[in-house]
């Protein structure tokens, strides 16, 4: 099933006693989920387990266990993770046999074709697949966003949004939260001012090598092929550096990396695991030095004279930076 038969299939109901959601739209599964736990009306009566949070014995007890009150039982599973056959084909019968159970499962890895099959109409059961957007169906749905928001944008700067993105239907309504604390009309000048766009393939090789502790000739050498200004460097390591602290604290307080949680839209699980790999390298006292020496450097690089002044300081700050990573 895909997204126009499920919108109609939420329409005219009955709503699945299980539901498979997977593929490359974050942004439409998430307000599938909203849909659904909505319609259900499940509230306290409703079990999430999250990534590595899974238990089969806890998720099969909530879905068998019946109630006096006539309340719903919802189980939720979000997970990169296949679930075994057995323990799915389980859960999946529990559902469609108690009335009042219904199972959840949100699939983010991309091997799915082993577990659709499971989700049958003979089990009360679908599987909906999510594609990507194209960019008039993510335009149109931005600027219906902006409305609800009471932000003043036109259809040509909120597709400049949206390709500073890389199409990324998620992060673009995250941003679009943040324009909305802006006074006035927004324009593609506000986007690029306070917009922080998905950062090109040489940029993200060398903020990779420079935290991956990489000699200083091959971080010089990438620098040159940048393109880029000093400030545009310097901005660019500040942001993977807040992006890697918010990893940190997340692996801290929870045991382990989700891009989903720290920034509000899914990586590519090889991003993530490097991206995790690298903020576990990093003391707290690092981080703390980095974002001193990062915040020194663009001083120091706005009063400076020469280009080549400049250049040096860029490199100074950049040995700092290298010299405070576990």
């Amino acid at each position: 099933m895909y997204k126009r038969e499920f919108d109609q299939l939420l329409r005219s109901g009955p709503l699945p006693k299980s539901l498979m959601l997977y593929g490359d739209n974050d942004y439409y599964i998430d307000e599938a989920v909203e849909k659904i736990t909505g319609l259900l009306d499940a509230g306290e009566s409703m079990l999430k387990l999250y990534y590595d949070e899974y238990d089969f014995s806890r998720a099969k007890t909530h879905l068998g266990q019946s109630s006096l009150f006539g309340d719903l039982n919802l189980l939720l599973i979000r997970s990169d993770r296949k679930i075994p056959k057995k323990e799915l084909t389980h859960l999946v019968e529990l559902a469609a046999r108690n009335e009042n159970s219904y199972f959840l499962y949100i699939y983010a890895g991309s091997d799915f074709k082993s577990m659709t099959t499971l989700f049958s109409p003979k089990q009360r059961a679908q599987h909906v697949r999510f594609f990507p957007s194209n960019l008039n169906e993510a335009a149109t749905l931005l600027q219906k966003k902006a409305q609800q928001l009471g932000i003043e944008i036109d259809r040509y700067a909120v597709e400049h949004l949206l390709n500073a993105l890389g199409l990324n239907l998620s992060m673009a309504v995250n941003e679009l939260n943040k324009l909305a604390l802006l006074s006035g009309p927004i324009g593609t000048k506000e986007i690029d001012e306070h917009i922080f766009s998905l950062v090109p393939v040489a940029m993200e090789s060398f903020l990779v090598s420079l935290f991956s502790k990489r000699p200083l000739a091959d971080l010089l050498r990438q620098v040159q092929h940048l393109s880029e200004d000093e400030f545009a460097v310097l901005r660019s390591i500040q942001y993977f550096a807040t992006q890697l602290f918010l990893f940190h604290a997340h692996i801290k307080l929870h045991g382990s990396a989700d891009s989903s949680a720290v920034l509000g839209y899914r990586l590519p699980k090889p991003i993530e695991q490097q991206r995790a790999q690298l903020a576990a390298r990093i003391s707290p006292e690092g981080f703390e030095k980095i974002f001193d020496a990062l915040a020194e450097g663009e001083l120091a690089i706005k009063t400076a004279g020469a280009s080549s002044q400049k250049e040096t300081l860029l490199l100074s700050t950049l040995i700092k930076i290298k010299s405070f990573l576990g």
